[in-house]
């Protein structure tokens, strides 16, 4: 969590490997390889998948397609495809488990989509792809309610399958998702570090709060950190008491 700005999807997008960002420091180990060594179908081959907080339309592949080549490439195909009857049955499996209208596989990846189909397609898609960790980058912004329960239970069911082994990351400015799908930890970025963390109660506090009180201690923080060196030091983060 964190107000605009903050650096959140720009983490999320560097752990993907977006190429517009570059890593001039630091590293991302990820079971013990160098993640940003990677290119960005490594990591999804890996297990890495985020959600967009704004996925964009490919005119010309459909949905059915695109799960496919994706699918196939998740499990190691080489040369050719997973065979379509394995596809089809797992396909109607996922869709009939997040509740999605099968007629959404026979149109072009998000085109004409509304903003609520989009996100159920994202789900959809990690379903499939049965990620180890899942990004999701701000996936429940511009939904309606009803959409935010589908994606949560999407997400929930996801991580049962798993027996609780998935790792969820969830970027959000509000806690109206996290009512459904519950942090164990919760972590509050500013200008690109972590500086407050806690349990589910801290989105809650939040809520209700807002981001001013965090924001006044960390710039006290900082201001004593410009001037006297590093103070409140946890091995690279500044860390805020709250």
């Amino acid at each position: 969590m964190g107000p605009n700005g903050s650096g959140k999807s720009t983490l999320a997008n560097v752990l993907m490997g977006n190429p517009f960002y570059q890593v001039v420091k630091g590293e991302v180990l990820y079971k013990g390889e160098d993640l940003l060594g990677m290119s960005p179908d490594e990591r999804a081959r890996k297990g890495l998948f985020i959600a967009f907080q704004y996925p964009v339309a490919i005119p010309g592949v459909t949905m059915s397609s695109f799960l496919r080549t994706a699918l196939s490439a998740r499990r190691g195909y080489e040369k050719e495809l997973i065979p379509v009857s394995e596809f089809q049955k797992l396909l109607k499996q996922k869709m009939e488990a997040l509740k999605i209208e099968p007629s959404i596989v026979t149109r072009y990846v998000n085109e004409g989509f509304s903003g609520g189909e989009k996100k159920r397609a994202e789900i959809l898609q990690m379903a499939l792809l049965e990620p180890e960790i899942a990004i999701m980058d701000e996936t429940d912004s511009g939904l309606d309610i009803d959409s935010v329960k589908v994606v949560a239970d999407g997400v929930n069911r996801m991580y049962e399958d798993s027996k609780n082994q998935m790792g969820i990351l969830v970027i959000t400015h509000y806690s109206r998702i996290l009512h459904y799908i519950k942090p164990s930890n919760v972590h509050v970025m500013f200008d690109g570090r972590f500086v407050v963390s806690g349990g589910p109660q801290l989105a809650e506090e939040l809520e209700q709060t807002g981001y001013e009180g965090i924001k006044a201690q960390f710039e006290v923080i900082a201001g004593e950190v410009a001037e006297a060196g590093a103070v409140r030091r946890a091995g690279k983060v500044f860390w805020v008491v709250h």
